[in-house]
């Protein structure tokens, strides 16, 4: 019972200095400034902490196509976007690559990691605003250039919380053509289940690589072609799976 007790005391201690690390860690981080190097350091931070909420949120990931995702370059994520859930699943699924993700300035505000995200090159994005988007757009493509982070974008711009898709901001690609790099388009759906799942059940959720173009191909299309293309690998996989609204034994793990 002793030792029993013991190690519960050195558990919570071990707890609470992880979370005096990662509050202090976070505000360190100058909230208002863009970061062109990326940190380790932040990333581990970012995945440790993710790891909590895939492991007590019972996440079961279900893949396929990952072996296209280049290794040996960076490269622009793009994706459909049903769940607030849906970026936080997709980086730490695919923590190896170091996915800095373009995303609206009120997720830059969230206590902790809002500003752990900005330490990992993340960037805001003014929609409403077009020359401050293309800024953003140019500073994503000179993060890829020094070999700093992928990018990871949300074409549709915001959350679709009907079926389908919505309608696509193509001049997302320009960033791919700005650093010549291959575009990876993906197809993701599940994450919006774990909300209704938790906390006695877990969450499928399904993660596709449907095409990567490649660098010369992307510098040679017009970005509303890139789009198109992309439009229709992703509505064919958010169709597939909302005719299987449980999401249940659709293929095998990986």
């Amino acid at each position: 019972m002793k030792y029993l007790i013991w190690l519960l005391i050195i558990l919570i201690a071990s707890i609470l200095e992880y979370l005096l690390l990662l509050i202090f860690s976070a505000y360190a981080v100058d909230s208002k400034r863009i970061y062109e190097k990326h940190s380790s350091y932040y990333r581990w931070l970012l995945n440790s902490s993710t790891w909590i909420l895939v492991f007590f949120g019972r996440v079961h990931y279900h893949t396929h196509g990952l072996e296209k995702i280049p290794r040996n370059q960076r490269f622009v994520l793009v994706c459909n976007h049903k769940s607030k859930l849906d970026p936080i699943t997709t980086w730490y699924l695919l923590k190896d690559f170091d996915l800095a993700f373009i995303s609206k300035e009120k997720n830059f505000h969230v206590p902790i990691w809002g500003r752990i995200i900005r330490r990992c090159c993340f960037l805001s994005i003014d929609r409403e605003n077009p020359r401050k988007a293309m800024e953003t757009v140019n500073k994503a493509a000179e993060l890829i250039k020094n070999d700093q982070v992928s990018i990871a974008v949300y074409p549709e711009g915001t959350r679709n919380f009907g079926e389908g898709l919505l309608p696509f901001h193509s001049g997302v690609f320009k960033i791919a053509q700005k650093a010549n790099v291959p575009v990876v388009v993906c197809g993701i759906m599940g994450a919006e289940k774990m909300k209704k799942n938790y906390p006695f059940h877990k969450s499928d959720i399904y993660f596709d690589v449907l095409d990567v173009i490649p660098a010369e191909e992307v510098k040679s299309m017009r970005c509303n072609d890139i789009g198109s293309h992309a439009r229709e690998l992703m509505s064919s996989f958010v169709e597939y799976h909302e005719k299987e609204k449980d999401y249940v034994n659709l293929r095998t793990v990986q």
